[in-house]
């Protein structure tokens, strides 16, 4: 940033004095010139979407929140960044970034289908659901993490509720895909309990918490999880948990898991660490939610962009997912736009994953990148206007030549045609 500092005014030339009337008191005037301040009026915003499906052994994003130093570098490069809760979300720890939207996954497959707009906020009045089936020493310690949200961080929490019935969590891999999956026994107690919400507080953002069975210590599962290896045997049925209430509400929802602590390990990974620094995963969740935008319906007419500042599916320009992450609902239906309106897709090579939906298996043209390194610096580029291929080695021919013909049926045929 390159700042001119201006202190007292110019003294008049010669020493002779100007009648003028009491002089204020001289202040210091500072002009602060930078592309993040002085945005460019004749462009557009430029909007990324970042995308680390759940539950999938994402080398990175898989664990406790460890893409999020991803996010925070594509949002110092992006004017918007959209992301979900599993790229954002890390137990204890969270970092605010004023120009990242928190999308719950089924909303973002949504948006991305173009059903759904984001409408920024200023603020969400967030309520919480817990479990039945959490312990009361354990549901105090979630509520005393609410009441220091609100007292030191003052996030807007005003409400919450219990359920009227255990939801019985389940979890399990699936042994066919290897991703972690699951399901609650009793989905109704969870959604009348968000309904009550809404109905008596006018909450328009949910943060659930159910209680997750307590693994056995000696659950490989779980502890290769623990050395940065593996699943998160956790993270599906999370995602399961949370589309059931935005399908239902259409409102910002996330999971966090009620859990006892893990035995001290002297060998933890640090990209699993954050889950085990507290008694509850709920901070990240509560922060998110406080400011995440909400879900505009098409069906409700709203999606013709009332406002300026909604962001709808065909205002992306760029996506970013792992290279074999390409399957899922939303990287598909960004795939699917017209010419003039398909993102950039971008995958990257290093965030390997236990899926097997690369780009070219689906015919589905994309930038390949080594890493988010490489992801970042193209992102950059595309934003500049800059072909990013022109930055790489050789990697700009030339020109094609298309001629023109005409058939003898009248109709136009294209031929390509070196130039030299």
């Amino acid at each position: 940033m390159i700042s001119l500092n201006f202190g007292r005014p110019f003294h008049s030339a010669g020493g002779r004095s100007l009648r003028r009337g009491p002089e204020k008191p001289a202040t210091r005037l500072t002009i602060s010139c930078s592309s993040s301040l002085l945005p460019n009026k004749f462009k557009r915003a430029y909007t990324s979407v970042m995308i680390v499906p759940t539950g999938v052994g994402a080398v990175i994003g898989g664990y406790a929140g460890d893409a999020l130093p991803v996010a925070r570098a594509l949002a110092s490069v992006v004017d918007c960044l959209i992301s979900h809760p599993n790229v954002l979300n890390a137990a204890m720890l969270y970092w605010p970034m004023s120009n990242v939207l928190y999308v719950e996954g089924y909303a973002l497959d949504r948006f991305a289908q173009g059903l759904w707009g984001l409408e920024p906020v200023h603020q969400n009045k967030v309520g919480l659901v817990l479990d039945a089936g959490i312990e009361e020493s354990l549901r105090v310690r979630h509520l005393q993490v609410v009441d220091a949200a609100r007292a030191s961080l003052g996030l807007p929490v005003v409400e919450y509720t219990v359920t009227d019935t255990a939801l019985q969590v389940e979890k399990w891999i699936d042994p066919k895909s290897g991703q972690s999956t699951g399901r609650i026994q009793r989905p109704d107690s969870l959604l009348r309990a968000v309904g009550t919400l809404v109905e008596r507080s006018g909450v328009n953002a949910v943060a659930v918490v159910a209680r997750f069975p307590d693994d056995d210590n000696s659950d490989d599962d779980v502890e290769n999880y623990r050395q940065g290896k593996g699943i998160d045997v956790l993270a599906g049925v999370e995602a399961v948990i949370s589309h059931l209430v935005v399908e239902k509400f259409k409102i910002p929802c996330a999971h966090a898991p009620a859990l006892l602590p893990f035995p001290l390990s002297p060998s933890l990974c640090p990209k699993s660490a954050a889950e085990e620094i507290g008694y509850t995963f709920l901070p990240c969740v509560l922060a998110g939610l406080s400011c995440a935008p909400q879900y505009l319906v098409q069906k409700d007419s709203l999606l013709g962009r009332m406002s300026s500042s909604m962001v709808v599916g065909s205002d992306v320009d760029s996506v970013i997912l792992p290279v074999d992450a390409f399957g899922g609902d939303a990287a598909l239906a960004f795939a699917s736009m017209k010419n003039n309106r398909r993102p950039l897709l971008i995958a990257v090579e290093e965030n390997e994953t236990v899926l097997s939906d690369t780009p070219e298996k689906l015919g589905i043209t994309a930038v390949r990148v080594s890493n988010y390194w490489e992801a970042i610096g193209v992102v950059a580029a595309h934003k500049a206007g800059i072909d990013p291929y022109s930055l790489r080695k050789d990697r700009i021919d030339n020109i094609p030549h298309f001629i023109i013909n005409t058939s003898s049926n009248n109709a136009y045929a294209a031929v390509c045609e070196s130039i030299f």
